[in-house]
């Protein structure tokens, strides 16, 4: 859920990300990945803004990645073929604090080629570089405080000030998620006010993904204790395969409407495959979704799993 909320703030406050990371107001609008043919290496959490003199590169990161800098030079060729003139800013910006030493690497180094990126640990950043803008207000949360509830509470009070309600649910929205992170949930709820948030899109997208997580993880623990509890009251192996049948049709429903929300239209073939999977292979699909970026995720872990 990270990177898509990340992404939709980078890409609707542009204005705000240019002010913080490149130190000027510039009008930055979307550069598509399909314009560079990016679709093989995540390009659903690769952003690219663009101005008439400059691409911004961000990428965002709950988690240290071993290939990152290659990934880094990676997009840099690319967007290099396409704009040979244009110079590029990259900026890896690490959202959890971690001890890693990968969140120290900016560099790619292999014989005579080396690349240079910039990175940003969240965990580092001042609170004041990032509470001004609202379009960066998400961010505050992990940055360099000693009080996470009361900067909650504080960027809570800056999220009540902004006028535009369309703005006002989409950033209380993304700033729950974020502080997610770091902050148990009843305590978000407390700070923020829900009724907000559920004018929010982000929101809705939120609250369905859990829900249909809960649902998969609550049909898995109903299949465990359905078998269970048959064996110990005897029941005939016929019902026992009812029950599992009937699971694997729930939960095969479920997985193609979690599918078709994250990737769009799934083929008719590919609903085949999915309904013919078994019950055990479906619910490792349920879990390994989460991590499709577009239909070839999807084909790649059906070819491997049937």
């Amino acid at each position: 859920m990270y990177d898509p909320i990340c992404k939709f703030l980078a890409e609707n406050y542009s204005m705000d990300f240019a002010r913080w990371l490149l130190g000027r107001e510039i009008s930055l609008t979307r550069l598509s990945p399909s314009e560079l043919s990016l679709e093989p290496i995540r390009a659903d959490a690769l952003i690219l803004l663009q101005s008439e003199r400059e691409v911004l590169h961000i990428e965002f990161q709950t988690e240290p990645d071993p290939k990152m800098s290659f990934r880094m030079l990676d997009y840099r060729l690319r967007v290099y073929r396409r704009f040979p003139d244009i110079p590029m800013r990259q900026v890896v910006i690490y959202l959890k604090k971690t001890f890693s030493p990968l969140v120290e690497q900016r560099v790619f180094e292999l014989e005579q080629t080396r690349h240079q990126y910039e990175i940003v640990r969240m965990w580092e950043v001042q609170p004041a570089q990032l509470i001004d803008e609202t379009g960066l207000l998400p961010f505050v949360i992990l940055s360099d405080t000693q009080n996470r509830v009361a900067t909650l509470e504080e960027v809570a009070r800056r999220i009540e000030g902004i006028e535009n309600p369309k703005d006002k649910s989409n950033i209380s929205a993304s700033t729950a998620v974020l502080a997610g992170l770091i902050l148990e949930k009843e305590t978000i709820k407390r700070i923020l006010r829900e009724e907000i948030m559920k004018e929010s899109v982000i929101y809705q997208e939120w609250i369905e993904t859990a829900t249909a997580e809960g649902m998969a993880r609550g049909l898995a623990e109903g299949r465990e204790r359905g078998l269970a509890e048959g064996k110990a009251e005897g029941l005939k192996e016929g019902l026992k395969e009812g029950l599992k049948e009937g699971l694997k049709e729930g939960e095969a429903k479920l997985i193609l409407k979690q599918l078709a929300r994250r990737l769009g239209n799934i083929p008719e073939s590919l609903i085949e495959a999915i309904q013919n999977l078994s019950l055990d292979k479906l619910e490792e699909l349920g879990e390994a979704l989460l991590d499709f970026t577009n239909l070839e995720s999807l084909v790649t872990w059906l070819g491997e799993n049937n």
